[in-house]
């Protein structure tokens, strides 16, 4: 059943999703709500995009160097603070335990697409 939020075909094609590895992370002091200043690599075609996560309850640094994510690459750059951030990384929201991130469940090559 359709109502205002329904997507069509068309709009979800022009959602540009893509598998990267990130390469740093670090806390990112001056966020209003605790966050990390992510640098994720997508593959040659489309280069390293730097993005901000509210990821801090159920992740360190630490555990987020090397690990593939999803994220939307085709937003227009947004600045939270001194940080511009050029993609959104996509996650679960809304339990108790913190935000997870949506990941490949095996290694794929930076830069794929989503579909």
């Amino acid at each position: 059943m359709a109502n205002e939020n329904t997507l069509t075909w068309a709009d979800f094609e022009k959602v540009e999703m893509r598998v990267g590895t990130i390469l740093k992370a670090e806390v990112f002091e001056k966020a209003k709500r605790p966050a990390y200043k992510l640098e994720i690599d997508f593959g040659q075609d489309i280069g390293i995009r730097k993005s901000s996560a509210q990821i801090t309850q159920r992740y360190t640094p630490e555990d987020l160097i090397g690990k593939q994510i999803v994220a939307v690459i085709n937003f227009p750059t947004k600045q939270i603070a001194n940080f511009w951030s050029e993609c959104l990384v996509l996650a679960a929201v809304g339990d108790n335990d913190g935000t997870t991130l949506l990941t490949p469940d095996k290694f794929v090559v930076n830069g794929l697409k989503i579909s």
